[in-house]
């Protein structure tokens, strides 16, 4: 095993502020609609459910934004960095699945909507981040 460059895996940890902000702003706009908009499900306790996929949603995507200066390892940054984009595509994945549940609402078509821009917003950087990190950790 060889070892990796620090540099080399600072420059591969490193996201693009503006695709942050892009996603820290569409995950609120989600969550405002969740809270606050006119949604409708007929199973009992699916709006509650939903909320808390949407704090989930949050909570990795949090982890997903972290910097990893902290871990000492550039390969435990790496591994860090791969387990939190794989649990952040679980938890879009929850969101979707979540907002297909939903049958009514004045808000319904805007919040599958936002879920959707949201998903297509983190996947379309995570899945070539994620291919590189890996890639960095096979090498």
């Amino acid at each position: 095993m060889s070892a990796l460059d620090p540099e080399e895996v600072a420059r591969a940890l490193k996201l693009d502020p503006a695709w942050a902000t892009q996603l820290r702003e569409q995950w609120l706009d989600v969550m405002a609609l969740a809270m606050f908009g006119d949604l409708k499900a007929q199973r009992l306790g699916a709006l509650p459910r939903l909320r808390k996929k949407g704090l989930d949603c949050g909570e990795k995507l949090r982890s997903m934004l972290a910097d990893r200066g902290w871990i000492p390892q550039p390969r435990e940054q790496l591994k860090n960095a791969l387990a939190s984009a794989l649990a952040l595509e679980q938890a879009l994945n929850d969101l979707e699945t979540g907002a297909q549940e939903l049958d009514g609402g004045v808000d319904l078509v805007a919040y599958r909507d936002l879920v959707s821009k949201l998903s297509a917003t983190a996947r379309e950087v995570l899945r070539g981040r994620s291919n590189e990190w890996a890639s960095l950790l096979d090498a």
